[in-house]
């Protein structure tokens, strides 16, 4: 095994039952790279650190300030341009109405202007597409999708010659 492999296998080593239950292969190159072995140290020394903490507990008074923080905080106003949106209906600003107003409007002219270009796009004809260079993927896919009807007869004709090739060498 190499350095890399023990430091996943750390965490599994000093969890179990000590370096006993630990492959001898494991053993072995711990015990033959003084590297592998100072990490085991220091990653046993940080786990037992770990087992010995305990989390604080809470003030008594810990969910009774909490609920009163919260409910502060849902009381005050928003704040930005969007503070507006967080009010009732009822509690909206003509300017709010307003600006609501035109924004549907702008999403409406938006939505039907997106719906009309890719109607007219989907039955344009091809030639008045935009040119694409030769060479490039879309070019070389415009001249195939151009091409459709003679490469089937291309198709045709191998057909042929292979049925040519059978017949003159049975």
């Amino acid at each position: 095994m190499n350095c890399n492999q023990i430091r996943e296998l750390l965490p599994d080593i000093t969890t179990s039952a000590g370096m006993g239950a630990a492959m001898p292969e494991v053993e072995n190159h711990i015990a033959s790279c003084a590297a592998c072995a100072a990490h085991l140290r220091e990653f046993q020394k940080t786990m037992a650190l770990l087992d010995e903490w305990q989390a604080p507990e809470p003030s008594a008074y810990f969910d009774t300030r909490l609920g009163a923080r919260l409910r502060e905080e849902m009381a005050r106003p928003a704040a930005g341009w969007l503070g507006w949106l967080r009010r009732p209906a009822w509690a909206m600003s003509a300017a709010g109405v307003v600006l609501a107003g035109a924004l549907a409007v702008g999403i409406g002219i938006g939505g039907r202007s997106y719906i009309y270009v890719s109607e007219t796009m989907a039955t344009m004809p091809p030639s008045l597409s935009v040119p694409v260079q030769p060479g490039t993927a879309v070019g070389d896919l415009q001249a195939l999708q151009r091409n459709d009807e003679l490469y089937a007869d291309f198709d045709v004709l191998d057909e042929l010659q292979v049925q040519d090739d059978v017949t003159a060498n049975p």
